[in-house]
């Protein structure tokens, strides 16, 4: 599992500057995380975890406070879920995870990054069955043995676990996330985070070669176009 997160890890630093619209993705997401579960982060584990991020990503506060504002307002738009999946360039395997308050025009706009570049898109559940949905939390750390022996005291199902240059990464199941988060933020203290999410991790690669290589970065860029984008998983392992 660790190999293929850090593949997927990889390449989303190198799209990741290239999403113009990242301060609206993430405001759109704290803004349906506060509406369904409480704008009060301490009470809002999801919410506090999303601001986190947000900020690591230096997304100004403004943004975080005005998305907490609207979902308290009680107006606003009613934005629901939408996951697409597929076969991207190079027969790789593609999630796309969306918001949307329209699902015909989502669909649409997805639909439309697969068949422009060579790519299909499949029925739900097509290629999920080869991801893994984890809760995974990265963190600076020099006892592997020790975090692991907190987490089994809390009863936390502990998926994987691995330590390497200083950083220990933990993999959970997705419904794991919360008590595995609330056992190493108790445990270790001052802990700092360097991924804290839930996210679906391949557990195999697709080699993407040759002329595929460009379709799939046109794949990825049209994607990250698309205002109700939030997330995009991948099994795909570009060849230099």
């Amino acid at each position: 599992m660790g190999r293929a997160y850090q593949n997927r890890k990889e390449s989303i630093a190198k799209t990741a500057a290239a999403k113009s619209r990242v301060y609206s993705r993430y405001g759109r997401e704290i803004y349906v995380c506060a509406k369904q579960g409480g704008a009060e982060p301490d009470a809002n584990l999801a919410l506090r975890s999303l601001i986190e991020r947000a900020k690591k990503d230096q997304v100004p506060s403004h943004v975080v406070e005005k998305a907490i504002e609207k979902a308290t307002g009680g107006a606003g738009e009613d934005f629901s879920p939408a996951r697409y999946e597929g076969f991207g360039p190079g027969n790789c395997m593609v999630i796309v995870e969306c918001l949307t308050d329209n699902p015909n025009r989502t669909f649409g706009e997805v639909r439309n990054c697969f068949t422009k570049t060579n790519a299909k898109i499949g029925a739900q559940g097509s290629v999920s069955h080869m991801f893994d949905h984890c809760g995974i939390f990265s963190f600076a750390h020099d006892d592997e043995d020790a975090v692991l022996e907190a987490l089994m005291e809390a009863d936390v199902d502990v998926s994987e676990i691995e330590s390497e240059h200083g950083m220990v990464t933990v993999f959970v199941p997705h419904d794991e996330y919360a008590k595995a988060r609330q056992a190493l933020t108790s445990e270790i203290e001052g802990i700092d985070f360097d991924t804290d999410d839930i996210q679906f991790v391949p557990q195999m690669t697709t080699a993407v070669s040759g002329d595929d290589v460009a379709m799939f970065e046109r794949f990825m860029d049209m994607l990250n176009d698309c205002d109700d984008v939030q997330n995009i998983y991948h099994n795909a392992e570009l060849a230099d």
